[in-house]
Parts: C-alpha cells; structure tokens; sequence
C-alpha cells in the first residue's frame, strides 16, 4: 500500500498540523490555503469581499506564506525529489482543473487544507461535509476518467 513507507507520510502530516496550530495559534486565522490565497487579490482588486479588514492586516505574511508553499515544494522537486516538471498531464488539463479547483473552493467556502485540517480538526460540522464531499467526487472522478481511459 506504501511502496516508498509510510514515516514520511506521518512526518509530513505532523508538520502540517504544528503550522496549521502555530499560524492560528499566534494570529486567529485558519491557514487554508485559497482563503491566503484570495487575500493576496486585495493588493490589485478594490472588491470589497478581497479588502475585508481582517485579510488586508495580514495580507503581507499571507503573500510571505502562500509564495513558501510553491518555494517550498519547487526546492524539494530540485534537491530530493524527482527535478524539475513532475507531471505528465497536458496544459490545458492543468488549466481547467485548476479552475475548476478554484470554483469549487469558492463554492465550497474553502480549501481542503481549511476544511480538512483546520475545520475537521477544530470539530466544524460543516467542514466534515464539505470534506466528505471533496472525498466523494474526487474518488468518483477518478473512477470516471479511469474506466475511460484518459491518460495524461
């Protein structure tokens, strides 16, 4: 079931919910990620849904932790994983499943590193459902598309 183990895993797993504790902990905000994400968009955006008070206070350490991920996973691919692109899949099938992703977060008023880390760990009801229901459809779509035979 884990052909490379599992210790890395766990590890990882750790690691997420110390910085998850650590961000909400020190300032009150839930570190899901397209919620970092969006707040970024009120440095170009007068929308006021994107320049509420609480995200343009904290947009700068926001933007410092959301460029850390994409850094953070860039050096890993480049020092021990496998180097460079990792994937296989086409472009535009990047492109429309990352928007569908990020229609789905705003539908869902959320990620799943909110929903699932944050939200599931702090008890929500609604976090459980929407991560359930990411579960759900995910599973199902890759059933889907692997009975019929796309590949990357």
């Amino acid at each position: 079931m884990f052909p490379n183990g599992w210790v890395h895993y766990a590890l990882g797993g750790v690691l997420i919910g110390l910085g998850a504790s650590v961000i909400y902990l020190s300032t009150g905000i839930i570190a899901g990620a397209s919620t970092f994400l969006e707040s970024t968009l009120s440095y170009v955006s007068n929308v006021p849904r994107f320049n509420k008070g609480k995200y343009v206070r904290s947009r700068d350490w926001r933007v410092v932790f959301t460029v850390g991920i994409v850094l953070g996973a860039a050096v890993y691919a480049l020092t021990l994983g496998p180097g460079g692109w990792t994937t296989e899949v086409q472009p535009w099938r990047l492109l429309v499943g990352g928007t569908l992703v990020g229609a789905g977060t705003r539908l869902g008023k959320g990620c799943t590193s909110g929903h699932g880390v944050c939200g599931i760990g702090s008890g929500s009801n609604t976090s459980i459902a929407n991560v359930a229901t990411f579960m759900l459809l995910a599973i199902g779509t890759a059933q889907l598309v692997a009975a019929l035979g796309v590949s990357p």
